[in-house]
């Protein structure tokens, strides 16, 4: 499998696995956050998104960490694997609450010199937070329709920790 997926809901740790599925097989690793976020928190608008996913999947080989609505199609259309992180809501949750204050209290940048802050991260109904409460049983919904279903391709769901570990060892290296 040269073209991967990695799919879950947000905090799942779908960026960290991506990066260690691309550095086990050799495969070029694309944030997706980093491509679709500019400076600012400016969303890059759905047209140029398709265009650099366009581009993006034209490759051969990569790996990435996310399949937005307004371009999945291109995705489902060129992955050969799919890798969905299938984590119960408690364990992703928990992570993303802790990868948020840990960002805020660090001031680690998120993607492109973007800082998550207390009001944006905790207040705002924009905010990583409350998007994790309301997409988390559409994401759970649609990979388990992607793993059902010979129309989309291969989807491999780990549930938890040890599965993903176990799943990544098993990968030729």
């Amino acid at each position: 499998m040269r073209r991967i997926l990695v799919y879950g809901v947000t905090g799942s740790g779908k960026s960290t696995l991506a990066a260690r599925i691309g550095e086990r097989l050799g495969l070029p690793y694309h944030s997706i956050d980093d491509l679709m976020w500019q400076p600012g928190w400016v969303p890059l608008p759905p047209d140029q998104q398709r265009e650099v996913i366009e581009k993006l999947l034209a490759a051969d080989e990569w790996v990435i960490d996310a399949a937005y609505g307004y371009w999945h199609d291109l995705v489902l259309a060129r992955a050969e694997l799919i890798v969905g992180l299938d984590l119960p809501r408690r364990r992703s949750g928990w992570r993303l609450l802790r990868r948020t204050v840990t960002r805020i209290v660090r001031r680690t940048p998120a993607c492109n010199g973007n800082y998550e802050t207390w009001r944006a991260s905790f207040f705002d109904r924009d905010s990583i937070l409350w998007f994790h409460v309301h997409s988390y049983a559409r994401k759970r919904r649609r990979m388990r329709q992607w793993q059902a279903s010979p129309e989309f391709p291969e989807t491999v769901l780990l549930r938890t920790p040890a599965e993903v570990e176990r799943w990544l060892e098993a990968q030729p290296s």
